[in-house]
């Protein structure tokens, strides 16, 4: 652990300088986090730092993914109704079928589809982090989850003041506009600020809502790492079909869905995981090049402005029909 100490002590003062910034001036602490690493990423090339970033960007994350499920029941899934439950079911499926097929049309390889539809479909950054972790790496894969994750935040930010008056506008109830802030705004931050700006039960269905598709993570980083192992090469070393943060993950909801976890420990280790997440996203900005992302293009923001625009009009058609 002491050649790793260095890399998260810094990981860890970004993580902090992030919280702050979100705090004292309210942008989202994952892309300050995100943008304060990469200013330092000259430290992940050589040095004394390189083993402990590369351990917050792997370990620190998926820690911190795992612990999600301290949020999540399966009574406040049920209580939802099937209904609602069935439409972000299928939204989630359908926009990353979307963003893969999104992603051929502007000449984008396939997995990156994969990556950008399915943080745009269940939970943004925490979801770019996961489902990065289980697809094939490659040469730009940092580059690839950073850009995910900025694209995600800044469309959740502009999403959370757009999304209640475009609710506003078309006579939502303040049930059905909570399922669509739930339903379609990127990160669980943006959602609760949207959502209590129109009402306490806008807000707390949209929370709902949202803590649903966060439950969505499992199935498909699961489909995705079953995909990654059979198309794997048999001299190639494959990965555990289901990533153990996967498997934790799954207990800690079925253990809370039990009550089995107090309150005080729910809050304690949510918070953990707030933690751990924005210290893997420093991680990531500090091994991501601003170069590399500038030569990217304008072809990846369209692809995720399509992803969130064709899950926004699922969404609305559908509570037309709830």
């Amino acid at each position: 652990m002491n050649r790793h100490f260095p890399g998260l002590a810094v990981a860890a003062v970004i993580a902090i300088a992030a919280m702050f910034l979100s705090e004292h001036y309210g942008g989202p602490v994952m892309l300050f986090a995100l943008l304060l690493g990469m200013a330092l990423n000259f430290l992940s090339h050589e040095g004394k730092c390189v083993s402990g970033i590369q351990f917050a960007a792997s370990t620190v994350l998926r820690v911190g993914v795992a612990l999600l499920g301290v949020r999540i029941t399966l009574t406040q899934v049920t209580g939802l109704g099937w209904g609602t439950v069935a439409l972000v079911i299928a939204a989630v499926i359908a926009t990353i079928v979307a963003g893969i097929v999104a992603a051929r049309l502007l000449s984008q390889s396939r997995i990156f589809g994969v990556l950008t539809g399915g943080a745009v479909a269940i939970c943004g950054a925490s979801a770019a982090l996961a489902i990065g972790s289980v697809l094939p790496r490659h040469a730009h894969t940092d580059r690839d989850v950073s850009f995910a994750v900025i694209g995600t935040a800044t469309l959740s930010t502009i999403a959370m003041i757009a999304y209640p008056i475009l609710a506003g506008a078309l006579g939502l109830d303040h049930r059905a506009a909570g399922i669509f802030l739930g339903g379609t705004i990127h990160d669980v931050a943006q959602v609760v600020g949207a959502g209590y700006s129109i009402s306490k039960e806008a807000g707390d269905t949209a929370t709902i809502v949202k803590l649903l598709r966060v439950a969505m993570l499992l199935p498909v980083v699961f489909v995705i790492s079953l995909i990654t192992h059979l198309n794997s090469p048999d001299n190639v070393k494959k990965a555990p079909l289901l990533p153990w943060f996967a498997v934790a993950f799954a207990v800690l909801v079925a253990v809370n869905s039990m009550g089995w976890i107090p309150a005080p420990l729910q809050t304690g280790a949510s918070e953990v995981s707030r933690w751990c997440l924005v210290a893997a996203i420093a991680a990531i900005g500090m091994k991501t090049s601003l170069k590399d992302m500038a030569v990217m293009g304008w072809k990846p923001v369209a692809l995720i402005v399509v992803e969130t625009v064709f899950i926004a009009a699922m969404v609305l058609v559908a509570l037309r029909f709830l």
